[in-house]
């Protein structure tokens, strides 16, 4: 647009016009002040070697509003009322008006955008916090007994067991915890069992507790239903408002077994600040309803809609004023009304009847008021831009341009004016195509700030889910294995296997605090000479093999989380009586291998031969 703009000066006989534009594009970039003083040295020479229209001195003033030197923009306003008629003097309004907003408006778009990274940021780590705290109280205070255990010598199996099943109930959960897929589950629950079900979802991804609660209520209240086989038809509503969100499960089967599913959930959704009830409505059906708070985000900047109209409309009126003045007469101006109240009704998006009127309006009085019309071409062009695919608007604006052209000629004009008219209608369409783009693109990021924060707590919840799975997971698993030895054997073999539940406990710890979101690293050959204690323990014959060299702190980790989770699938899906571990270097990469003979021939998970090659 801006390469337009300097186009209409050039073409008018200032080859000084594209210094001011590429200058123009060095301060979109840097808004130093030394750039302005270049731009205005090249700006008023145009005006006072080629006689250049004042309009010009539009690119210094809209500069001179975007710094802190704004209050010398009023001067070079004042500067081109002594210098140029009254014409020339509105287009230098215009073109400050669109040089200062169009950058406004990209400052305010990059404002938003971060400010939606932000948001999510913020979301995740409340997130993360919650998890925190969740497993500290579940599984924290439960490593400690077990630790007190074996230090007094007295395995506690029973405690090892409940961790260990409650870090896989929790790591289900935490996949479970969102109420989008979980809805998803719930319906296909359902309908697999015979239920006629409609699912209602007008809600926004939960953040905090309120997601994994509601996602509670319906995975017990659905349950039941299924097991009960009493119902014939469901109906599961969500619910957003302002505050609260609300779920609401409708079916037609017995109240009782309703009230027996939710257990203890009534007093955790009274602890969180929302209610929990079941009744019959009018139809009959029980209805489990439970209302929670949301948890409201943080207010992002408003969407600067007010600034976009209010500079849609100044460029309009100005345009408009133009023409009137050019025409010697106010007639036109109910026509050119129109037209600025179907441009600022539409802003919200064009359409294709208000782009009809707009073209009618912008041709048919050509051949009434002449030259004075020929102005408002642009107004068409801009709404055929936003309205259309591009591959059909360009051409469409090019035959708008071509028929300005043609019309010119025909009025009389000399050519120069024709051709600046003709490039003026590019101009008017860029401006109003640039102004309400980047005010939709405003309100869509605004509007999205919402979703990317709650998309990101659940790729949280996630991470937490696998974390809990393959690293805590494991090292339970080890416990709980080595606690059970312990405990059949005599006090003085016994201890050899406590001092392993204490070294385990440690670790455990070190593995909550990062499925907590405190990442540590992992010591390959510490993880293998793990996983062989746990596979000896467990009555296979294990050997290691380790044949790298130093490796980075991240190919470590990432080597032992894969050697956790191989060692554990070896453990829980197969009958194995010999297990190898090996590593080993070559051209810069290393490959890790955990071979075993115990591959059963229906897996319960996707064979994994657990080999990652990663950049030594």
């Amino acid at each position: 647009m801006l390469v337009a703009f300097a186009g209409v000066y050039a073409i008018a006989g200032s080859p000084l016009a594209l210094v001011v534009l590429g200058l123009q594009v060095l301060f979109a970039r840097r808004r130093s002040w030394w750039l302005i003083a270049l731009q205005a040295a090249a700006a008023y020479g145009s005006v006072f070697a080629f006689g250049s229209s004042v309009g010009i001195l539009g690119f210094v003033a809209g500069s001179l509003l975007l710094t802190r030197l704004w209050p010398l923009a009023p001067a070079v306003a004042g500067s081109a009322v002594l210098l140029g008629p009254a014409d020339p003097v509105i287009s230098m309004v215009l073109v400050t008006l669109v040089i200062y907003g169009l950058a406004t408006m990209v400052d305010r778009i990059e404002e938003v955008t971060a400010a939606r990274l932000s948001l999510a940021m913020t979301a995740a780590a409340e997130e993360r916090l919650r998890i925190a705290a969740e497993l500290s109280k579940s599984l924290g205070s439960a490593l400690d007994t077990i630790a007190t255990s074996a230090r007094a010598g007295t395995p506690d199996v029973e405690t090892a067991r409940r961790s260990l099943s409650a870090a896989r109930a929790a790591a289900t959960g935490y996949r479970a915890m969102s109420l989008g897929p979980e809805l998803t589950t719930a319906k296909a629950m359902l309908v697999a069992a015979g239920v006629a079900t409609e699912v209602r979802m007008r809600h926004a991804e939960p953040l905090g507790p309120a997601g994994a609660l509601l996602a509670a209520v319906l995975r017990e209240a659905v349950t039941e239903i299924v097991r009960r086989r009493a119902a014939t038809r469901c109906v599961i509503e969500t619910v957003t408002d302002d505050d609260t969100v609300r779920l609401s499960i409708s079916h037609d089967g017995s109240r009782s077994a309703a009230d027996e599913s939710l257990a203890d959930l009534p007093e955790q959704v009274a602890a969180a600040g929302g209610t929990l009830t079941t009744g019959i409505d009018a139809s009959a059906h029980v209805v489990v309803e439970v209302t929670l708070p949301a948890t409201r985000l943080p207010a992002a900047p408003a969407p600067s809609t007010r600034l976009s109209t209010a500079l849609l409309a100044a460029v309009l009126i100005g345009f408009s004023v133009k023409g009137l003045l050019l025409a010697g007469s106010w007639w036109p101006a109910p026509l050119l009304l129109v037209i600025v109240v179907i441009h600022l009704r539409s802003i919200e998006g064009r359409r294709m009847p208000a782009l009809a009127v707009l073209a009618v309006l912008a041709l048919a009085p050509i051949p009434v008021f002449g030259e004075a019309w020929l102005g408002t071409t642009g107004f068409l062009a801009g709404p055929i831009l936003l309205a259309l695919r591009l591959r059909v608007a360009v051409p469409l604006v090019a035959a708008l341009m071509a028929v300005v052209a043609v019309a010119g000629v025909l009025i009389g004009l000399p050519y120069p004016l024709a051709v600046n008219y003709t490039v003026s209608t590019l101009v008017t369409g860029l401006v109003v195509y640039g102004l309400v783009t980047l005010a939709r693109l405003d309100r869509e990021l605004s509007a999205a700030r919402d979703g990317l924060a709650r998309s990101v707590v659940v790729v949280e919840r996630l991470r937490a889910a696998r974390d809990l799975h393959d690293l805590l997971g494991h090292t339970l698993a080890a416990i709980l294995l080595k606690s059970e030895l312990a405990r059949r054997l005599e006090p003085d073999l016994a201890r050899a296997e406590l001092d392993d539940v204490l070294a385990m406990t440690e670790q455990a710890m070190t593995d909550l605090r990062t499925v907590s979101g405190e990442r540590g690293t992992l010591s390959l050959a510490g993880e293998a000479d793990s996983a062989r204690s746990v596979l000896t323990a467990a009555g296979i014959d294990a050997s290691v093999e380790l044949g790298h060299g130093t490796l980075g702190a991240e190919v470590e980790t990432a080597l032992g989380v894969v050697l956790r989770e191989a060692v554990t699938n070896v453990l829980r899906h197969s009958s194995a009586r010999h297990c190898t571990i090996s590593t080993s270097e070559r051209d810069g990469e290393v490959r890790l291998t955990v071979r075993n003979d115990g591959a059963q021939d229906k897996p319960v998970r996707p064979p994994d031969p657990a080999r990652l090659i990663r950049p030594a």
